[in-house]
């Protein structure tokens, strides 16, 4: 590798840690003989995940970090004064093919800042994994960014080569992107979006007329939203958040908590650092939603804009809605078990098939995987003593589940206490 392109890796590699849309693949592209690479196994770089749950590295890069636009959240936008570079091609193309041959990659996350026009970008990162497929038979995974604003025609080429397709929403609602990002708007975001889901859609089609057909995106689309750059409440999220999964190609909504890294902005608020918290509960959220059969409206409403930092959502939601419980482990139907703090989806599935054989105790909770600090509260099984959070009180319950603050150990208290024994 020669100086050149380790400088400008180093440049490129740094401007694109901050997409985090990249950390599931979800798709199955086996080893063939006559390909280099595969979908699965491997640990390193920026890491993914295969269908089966195994970990991938992925080289994360940018093509170039030169951008027309001037997104105030945004480390590569046109007014910033930092170190540019951008890569050929072919550049580009042999670094991951050199990667991957050293080990270090299985597969490829590829974006870029936006040069001359969105369809000039489009066309030179297609070329990229279309040179990696056809001339180099690359068979690794590879996620790739659609540009804002990029023609159909571009968007479906892409779809051929790339196992994901994505494209940033970035601002939960219009006027806010408009505030911080003048030149875009939602149009040039969900257009690209609809043409992912439209050539998925038709490619699925396709193939069930036509078992040999190419596939398209075969690991879907993803987003993801800034958190904390606007005054969006986490309402507003996950009504987007909602609103995006009916669509069926739509596989993640990734939650980026807001990096200050163009403090001189006054558009932007002045935060210490990310809402790191707050991200992690919107995920807890974002799972109740896709895999809980929770609505938006029972995690977060007008009442309670916000999610609680404190507790996770599902036992806030407990805690507020008492009059559902205790649950009878022995008798309660699926949905109503995944309702229940310390319940997973597994949990729930094994509680159903083991109590048709016997009634559930603690022993055989505990042996499932039940989480008894938090279930306790909200069930009643056999040989169950505990008081529910009826009979404590939902305010007795949240204090005593709240994890408390560990206290700072003095070490020149701890000496001189050493010296008197």
């Amino acid at each position: 590798m020669n100086e050149n392109v380790l400088e400008k890796l180093k440049v490129l590699a740094e401007s694109a840690k901050y997409d985090v849309s990249c950390a599931s693949s979800g798709t199955v592209r086996s080893n063939k003989s006559g390909t280099i690479g595969s979908t699965a196994g491997g640990m390193g770089i920026c890491h993914s995940f295969s269908e089966d749950g195994r970990c991938i590295s992925l080289l994360k890069i940018m093509l170039t970090n030169y951008c027309i636009y001037d997104c105030a959240y945004c480390i590569n936008r046109r007014s910033n004064d930092i170190r540019r570079a951008t890569f050929s091609v072919s550049e580009l193309v042999d670094l991951t093919i050199e990667f991957y041959r050293r080990n270090y990659i299985e597969g490829l996350f590829l974006s870029s800042g936006v040069v001359r026009n969105p369809d000039y970008t489009m066309e030179r990162l297609v070329r990229v994994v279309k040179d990696l497929r056809q001339i180099h038979r690359f068979n690794g995974y590879i996620h790739l960014k659609s540009i804002p604003g990029a023609s159909r025609e571009l968007v479906t080429e892409a779809g051929l080569y790339a196992d994901r397709l994505s494209v940033n929403v970035e601002i939960p609602n219009e006027a806010g992107l408009k505030h911080l990002a003048p030149e875009k708007d939602f149009q040039s975001v969900f257009l690209p979006m609809k043409y992912i889901q439209q050539g998925v859609l038709e490619n699925k089609e396709e193939r069930q007329k036509f078992r040999h057909a190419p596939r398209f995106a075969p690991a879907g689309q993803s987003t993801q939203v800034i958190v904390g750059a606007t005054p969006d409440s986490d309402k507003d999220i996950l009504k987007l958040s909602s609103a995006l999964y009916q669509r069926p190609t739509l596989k993640r909504v990734y939650y980026s908590g807001y990096i200050s890294v163009n403090e001189y902005d006054k558009r932007l608020p002045a935060l210490k650092q990310p809402p790191l918290v707050r991200e992690n509960r919107l995920y807890q959220a974002d799972w109740l939603l896709r895999f809980y059969q929770f609505k938006v409206d029972e995690i977060v409403n007008d009442a309670f804009p916000h999610l609680d930092l404190e507790i996770d959502p599902k036992l806030s939601w407990a805690l507020r809605h008492p009059e559902f419980f205790p649950v009878d482990i022995n008798r309660a139907d699926y949905e109503m078990l995944l309702r229940v703090p310390g319940i997973g989806v597994k949990s729930a599935k094994l509680i159903l098939s083991s109590r048709r054989f016997s009634r559930l105790g603690i022993y055989q909770l505990k042996k499932i995987g039940v989480v008894l600090k938090k279930a306790q509260y909200f069930i009643t099984c056999h040989e169950l003593p505990t008081r529910t959070v009826n009979e404590l009180k939902p305010e007795n319950v949240r204090a005593l589940l709240i994890p408390k603050p560990r206290k700072k150990i003095d070490v020149n208290q701890l000496t001189l206490q050493f010296l008197d024994e």
